[in-house]
């Protein structure tokens, strides 16, 4: 695999594939043997994802369609490495003919050619979000299995679109609450105000970025691996692996520095249960790297799509000044089919570092 390709120590994935190119996919390695998962739970993950599935993303005709090479038998996982991959359909690259020798503003070419002294033209190659796909196949196995092992949920929604912001209770969320609109943010009202907003942005050839919170709850005590290794840390990692995100925060983030230690600490106590949990959550459901025992609770943002249709000024590979106007199908607004791919990147994460967990400790 291409350096930077791979995700994880003992839950260890490789993603591969170019967005215009035959297919993407991912190879996962250390998946406990005798989890029952099947295509469809996997497909039910992409098909958030994919594009076209409604009038706020692109309407590129994928339908995502996962195939299985290895790994699973019978709806049970075997213990070898499982490999998924989805094929293109319809890619369009005559779209990208005119771009061979630009350097799109917001994108990878620049970096990407000075690196390499190539690079794919056609729609980003391994700089696209379609990329993702493998990450998303992976993360539905590792949802599936801390779910049924220890009842840990990962959840994303859409927070905040350009400045229209909801201040819903994270607690009252629900994954079903999420995917009721088609921007997946769980306030209805609100949704309503963003998908406005996303529609006259996209009506004026331009985008629109925000900000995507992430909960994971029932996690247990312990989880994270100091110094290095800790799990906030991890989590940051792979969520600014993700296309288009910029900015990472955990519990309360930049807006801690505003307040006094007095204020910030999350004092203890004792439940009825006998279980030691914190009044408050300031700290993210974290502390010293390790998982406390809290809903851990993080926010991503993400910034407006790179592709529009206005003009922008730019420069080719000759460095000459020139306009760019820029063809071809893109989102909008890309938190929608990000919220999936957030989800996905923190259930490898928090499957990589139970099973370092059971390794260490038993």
């Amino acid at each position: 695999m291409t350096a930077g390709s791979s995700l994880g120590q003992l839950f260890r994935i490789s993603t591969f594939g170019e967005s215009h190119g035959g297919g993407v996919g991912v190879v996962i390695d250390g998946c406990p043997p005798g989890l029952p998962i099947t295509l469809e739970e996997i497909q039910k993950e992409l098909d958030r994802r994919r594009p076209g599935q409604s009038s706020i993303t692109t309407p590129r005709n994928e339908q995502d369609q996962i195939h299985l090479f290895s790994g699973i038998l019978d709806g049970v996982t075997t213990g070898t490495p499982i490999m998924l991959m989805a094929f293109n359909k319809d890619q369009k690259s005559d779209d990208y003919n005119n771009l061979k020798a630009v350097f799109r503003p917001g994108h990878a070419d620049y970096t990407f050619q000075q690196k390499y002294g190539t690079r794919d033209w056609r729609g980003g190659g391994r700089s696209s979000a379609r990329e993702t796909i493998g990450r998303v196949a992976a993360g539905a196995i590792a949802k599936k299995f801390l779910k049924q092992t220890l009842g840990l949920e990962c959840l994303c929604y859409v927070e905040q679109v350009g400045p229209i912001r909801t201040e819903m209770d994270p607690e009252a969320v629900t994954a079903e609450l999420v995917d009721s609109t088609i921007v997946r943010c769980p306030d209805a009202d609100k949704a309503k105000e963003m998908i406005a907003l996303i529609e006259s942005v996209r009506d004026e050839g331009d985008s629109v970025g925000g900000i995507l919170k992430g909960l994971i709850r029932h996690v247990p005590v312990g989880l994270g691996e100091p110094v290095f290794d800790k799990l906030h840390a991890d989590l940051g990692k792979a969520m600014l692996s993700i296309n288009a995100v910029k900015g990472f925060e955990i519990g309360s983030g930049f807006a801690g520095v505003t307040l006094r230690g007095s204020q910030h600490n999350d004092e203890f106590y004792t439940d009825d249960s006998g279980r030691v949990r914190t009044r408050t959550n300031r700290a993210g459901g974290v502390l010293g790297g390790l998982s406390n025992g809290e809903t851990i609770h993080f926010r991503v943002a993400v910034k407006p799509t790179s592709t529009i249709r206005k003009a922008q000024r730019t420069v080719d590979q000759a460095h000459q000044e020139i306009t760019l106007e820029a063809t071809g199908r893109h989102d909008p607004c890309v938190l929608p089919r990000a919220v999936p791919i957030v989800e996905s990147m923190a259930a490898l994460v928090m499957m990589d570092h139970y099973l370092r967990h059971k390794a260490q400790n038993g």
